[in-house]
């Protein structure tokens, strides 16, 4: 991929519920808005909170399927497919980035719906390449900003790198009824990761799992989080960090969401 004027942003989607996918509601709305304040992508690379391995892969394939990764869901929520065209070049340019981290070249995974329910909203026509990126269990968390300052340099290529995952999920608790009040400790670790994103505060995030209870109750396990790290990477030196919009939904899910560089 040759260089473009214009340096793409990085952005990581609070994804929530599968649901959000057939839904138009202020988060979807608000995807749909923050897409179209930056240049239409020449491909995506995707890091979903969906998709965990032993080493680092990437879907390499022409046409990657849509995963229906869930269950319990309705009907409609299955047949949804987003057919976007793979980009086996650029699963390539990805390897030669992130060498000597060895990179394998996946030909199975597809996009799972931590990926396509957002990009339903941010690009329905399923236009624009779209690789998917696996996250390294095995890694520790500084590791994956490390991977993310390598990939950093796709967004000089007319790439978006996007994370998608929840700052805050916790499926235990949670409690959709409309006047269910969101759970203090849910607040307070949202409200932490926003004030270290608007400060720049990246190796802070790095260390969350050490921010006591609040955390313990905020990621029972810490898939969603990871995807957040993966875009921190990227970040250039003297870039800002926004925060488009945040809240907690359904008690226990948090939907903020961060964007590296400018928006437009």
């Amino acid at each position: 991929m040759t260089a473009t004027a214009a340096r793409m942003p990085a952005v990581f989607f609070g994804h929530g519920s599968p649901l959000n996918a057939l839904a138009e509601n202020r988060y979807t709305e608000a995807w749909r808005a923050l897409a179209a304040t930056w240049p239409a992508p020449r491909a995506i690379v995707a890091i979903s909170a969906h998709w965990l391995s032993h080493g680092t892969a990437v879907t390499a394939m022409e046409m990657p399927p849509t995963i229906h990764d869930f269950g319990g869901f309705p009907r409609a929520l299955f047949e949804m497919q987003y057919p976007a065209p793979g980009a086996p070049r650029l699963a390539e340019r990805i390897a030669a980035l992130l060498a000597p981290v060895p990179v394998y070249m996946d030909q199975k995974w597809g996009l799972d719906h931590g990926t396509w329910s957002v990009l339903c909203k941010c690009y329905p026509d399923a236009d624009v390449p779209v690789v998917q990126l696996s996250i390294d269990v095995d890694r520790p968390a500084t590791a994956y900003l490390e991977l993310g300052s390598r990939l950093s340099a796709l967004r000089d290529e007319g790439v978006l790198v996007m994370g998608t995952g929840n700052v805050v999920h916790n499926l235990r608790v949670l409690d959709r009824r409309e006047d269910a009040p969101p759970r203090d400790w849910a607040l307070r670790f949202e409200a932490r990761v926003k004030q270290c994103l608007l400060e720049g505060r990246i190796e802070a995030l790095a260390g969350f799992q050490q921010w006591g209870d609040d955390a313990a109750r905020a990621l029972p396990s810490v898939e969603h989080f990871l995807p957040l790290l993966y875009v921190l990477g990227t970040r250039r030196e003297g870039e800002a960090i926004r925060v488009p919009f945040d809240g907690i939904a359904a008690t226990s899910i948090s939907m903020l969401s961060a964007v590296v560089g400018a928006l437009a």
